[in-house]
């Protein structure tokens, strides 16, 4: 299973599938995420914490927790190699220009199709949009369940 930030996070942070996410990912050993995953999921506790949704305790006790989880093998971690790199250019050098990819999201996408997922767990949209001129499939939560 290789799922990216919008899928994983919601493990941490209560959001209406979080449930869900939660079932999906306790059937997996270990879910592959790109490197820039950790980062990415820091960057959206610190920005609840910013804007006042979570207090600093509740901030702190979720990177602990992921820090533990990663620790513990929950999250594989796939480098950011300079391939994955060389591949993200080479999609965006042909993608259409009706595809809307932010530059981590193609990141997300080059990582799982160098390490031969023909999927993505993702609950954003354009992320799901770009998966397909990649040649993977988007999964949500939903998707998985039926």
């Amino acid at each position: 299973m290789f799922c990216d930030t919008s899928f994983g996070a919601r493990l941490y942070v209560p959001e209406q599938d979080s449930d869900t996410i939660r079932q999906i990912i306790e059937q997996h050993d270990a879910v592959s995420v790109s490197a820039l995953f950790q980062v990415e999921v820091l960057s959206v506790f610190h920005r609840l914490w910013r804007e006042n949704w979570w207090s600093q305790a509740t901030f702190q006790a979720s990177a602990r927790q992921f820090q533990r989880d990663l620790a513990g093998g929950l999250w594989q971690l796939y480098p950011l190699t300079a391939g994955i790199i060389a591949e993200a250019v080479r999609r965006y050098e042909t993608l259409p220009k009706t595809i809307f990819l932010r530059a981590a999201d193609c990141l997300h996408l080059a990582t799982a199709l160098q390490h031969g997922f023909d999927e993505i767990h993702t609950f954003d949209r354009h992320q799901a949009n770009a998966a397909r001129a990649f040649g993977l499939r988007a999964v949500t939560a939903g998707d998985e369940l039926h």
